[in-house]
C-alpha cells in the first residue's frame, strides 16, 4: 500500500519501536511516499528494526522506554512539523485513508486541528480484517500545537486544548498480534503494568468482580465485539482477552494487598 507525491505535505509521522523488523516495513512504506518525514523513535532493538527504517528512508532516533505516553510524547519533539501523523509499528494505513489525509492539505492548513480513524484489528496470520471487525477510533493526524499525547505510562491518547475533531472515512489495518502466544505474552505484560500503575481499588469490590469478569468479558468481545464473525480465531480471540480480563482483577487484588481467599479450603490443602 503505497501513495506517492511530486512533493511531501508538511506531516511528520513518527513511529515508536522496539523489535519490529517483522512489521514495521510496510507501515513506513505506507507513508514514505507522501509525508514530510518519517521519525522511527526505538526503544532498543536488537532484530534489524533500525537498519529497516533507515534503508526505508525513515530517520530514527533512540530512546529508552518511559512507558507508552512519554514515548509519543518525544515523539512528537522529534518532529520538524506542527502537523503529525502517529502510527504503531503494527498499524498500516489504507490508500483510502492515505489519499483521505492527503486531501486535507490541499488548501493550505487542514479545517480542523484534530483527526481521528478507525484502526481495524486483523487476526494473526490474516491480511485483511474480518467481517464487521472491532476497532479502535483514535485521534492520530493533529496539530500538536493544539494537542499533545497524555504523559501516562499505561495509556496512549491524545489530550486536545480545543478546537473540532474530524472523523476521517479511511481506515487502517492492525497487525497487533503475530501470533496468538503472543497476545497471552502481551496481554500478561500489560496487566502487570496496570497493576502497577492503576490506582488501588477496594479489595472488596474486585473481590465481588471476580465470579462476573470472565464471562461478561467474554460476551462483550464474542458478540457485542463480533468476534463471532472470526470463526475459530474469532472464539480463541474473546478466550483469551476475557480470560485476561479475569487476570487483571486477581492481580489488582494482590496489588491492593488482599488476593481472594477460599472460604473452605486453607492454603495448603489442596482443592476439591
Amino acid at each position: 500500500m503505497t501513495v506517492r507525491l511530486t512533493s511531501p505535505v508538511p506531516v511528520s509521522c513518527f513511529i515508536i519501536a522496539k523489535n519490529e523488523a517483522d512489521r514495521i516495513g510496510p507501515v513506513i512504506e505506507s507513508v514514505v511516499g507522501w509525508v514530510d518525514e518519517v521519525v522511527v523513535i526505538d526503544s532498543g532493538s536488537t532484530d534489524g528494526t533500525i537498519d529497516i527504517a533507515r534503508g526505508l528512508g525513515a530517520r530514527v532516533v533512540h530512546n529508552d522506554w518511559p512507558g507508552y505516553g512519554p514515548q509519543k510524547r518525544f515523539g512528537e519533539d522529534q518532529c520538524r512539523n506542527d502537523w503529525v501523523l502517529n502510527l504503531d509499528a503494527d498499524e498500516v494505513p489504507t490508500d483510502e485513508l492515505c489519499r483521505e489525509m492527503i486531501a486535507l492539505f490541499d488548501h493550505g492548513r487542514p479545517p480542523a486541528p484534530f483527526y481521528r480513524f478507525r484502526i481495524k484489528l486483523v487476526y494473526p496470520g490474516d491480511t485483511r480484517p474480518r467481517l464487521w471487525a472491532d476497532y479502535h477510533n483514535y485521534i492520530r493526524l493533529y496539530d500538536r500545537r493544539a494537542g499533545r499525547f497524555s504523559d501516562s505510562p499505561v495509556h496512549d491518547t491524545v489530550q486536545t486544548s480545543g478546537g473540532r475533531t474530524v472523523q476521517l472515512r479511511g481506515v487502517a489495518y492492525h497487525f497487533s498480534y503475530r501470533s496468538f502466544s503472543y497476545l497471552v505474552e502481551k496481554l500478561n505484560s500489560y496487566g502487570d503494568l496496570q497493576a502497577k500503575t492503576i490506582r488501588k481499588q477496594a479489595p472488596t469490590l474486585l473481590a465481588l468482580r471476580l465470579p462476573f469478569e470472565f464471562p461478561v468479558a467474554f460476551t462483550k468481545y464474542y458478540l457485542l465485539r463480533r468476534h463471532f464473525t472470526g470463526g475459530r480465531k474469532g472464539f480463541t480471540f474473546a478466550m483469551i482477552n476475557a480470560f485476561f480480563r479475569f487476570l487483571r482483577v486477581v492481580k489488582l487484588l494482590e496489588a491492593a494487598g488482599s488476593p481472594p481467599r477460599s472460604p473452605t479450603n486453607s492454603s495448603d490443602s489442596p482443592a476439591s
